[in-house]
């Protein structure tokens, strides 16, 4: 599947990554990507459909973490050519490169693991696009040398993700200076809207979150010009196997690109 033009739409929008935290299975991929796509054709946004195939960062060893990978790759496979979208998933080792390029388009690098360069040199490798997501322990100028690491390895396709900064034990901040920081180095930026707005560490051992301000991370980074929004989204969140408590629930999705785009016609 083709990448859009990440920076220069023909829409002048933002382009989307969205869907749910983890691939939970195929009938419920397909409900969530056909509304995304939907609404995202209607306003002009380029979409990419996310899903990880496995949750290999859990707080507690019996919290779900996936359906099985060679399961959850082909339903990523199958929404991208069902709907024709390109499509994004995590991968946590080096060996995983590979195996997943065969089934997406776009291979992510999950935050607390940016500074692996085995797996940035893997990912890179493969051809694909890699959608770096800065760690919550980095600065926005840190990313550079990920940037670096990939393009050293062949691969000038490459996307920088901001998911907040941690903030003390159990909470986000975001810095939106670090949006036009990353854009200095030349590649497309996105803002991950839901896991910025995550609580981590809780004493239940269950990540908590603030959905609430989805809306407000997301008007904030399209006026401050990013190139992308990352949303994860599930038809009823309370239900979602993995970050349930950060996810916009989907009936809201389409109100809120709709405001999200009338913001970037305004700021252009």
């Amino acid at each position: 599947m083709n990448i859009p033009n990440l920076r220069n739409t023909e829409s002048g929008n933002f382009f989307l990554m969205a869907g749910p935290c983890a691939i939970e299975g195929e009938e419920m991929a397909l409900e969530i990507a056909e509304r995304i796509k939907t609404i995202t054709d209607r306003l002009q946004i380029p979409f990419i459909f996310k899903g990880s195939y496995r949750k290999a960062n859990r707080s507690r060893l019996d919290s779900f973490t996936g359906i099985g990978d060679e399961k959850a790759l082909k339903i990523l496979r199958k929404v991208g050519e069902t709907f024709q979208v390109p499509t994004v998933t995590d991968i946590h080792e080096s060996s995983e490169a590979a195996m997943a390029a065969e089934y997406v388009d776009v291979l992510q690098i999950p935050a607390f693991l940016c500074r692996q360069t085995d797996l940035l040199v893997a990912a890179a490798k493969t051809g694909k696009t890699v959608n770096v997501k800065k760690g919550q322990f980095l600065s926005g100028e840190a990313m550079q040398f990920a940037v670096g690491k990939l393009r050293d390895s062949g691969n000038e396709n490459i996307i920088l993700t901001d998911r907040g900064n941690s903030f003390g034990y159990s909470d986000m901040v975001v810095d939106f200076r670090n949006l036009p920081i990353m854009q200095s180095f030349g590649v497309p930026v996105v803002m991950d809207v839901t896991h910025s707005l995550q609580q981590p560490n809780q004493t239940s051992g269950v990540t908590g979150g603030q959905p609430a301000l989805i809306a407000t991370i997301a008007k904030a980074a399209i006026a401050v010009g990013v190139d992308g929004l990352f949303i994860e989204t599930h038809p009823t969140p309370a239900t979602a196997k993995s970050d349930g408590a950060n996810m916009l629930a989907l009936d809201n999705l389409e109100a809120l690109l709709t405001q999200l785009v009338k913001i970037r016609q305004a700021i252009r």
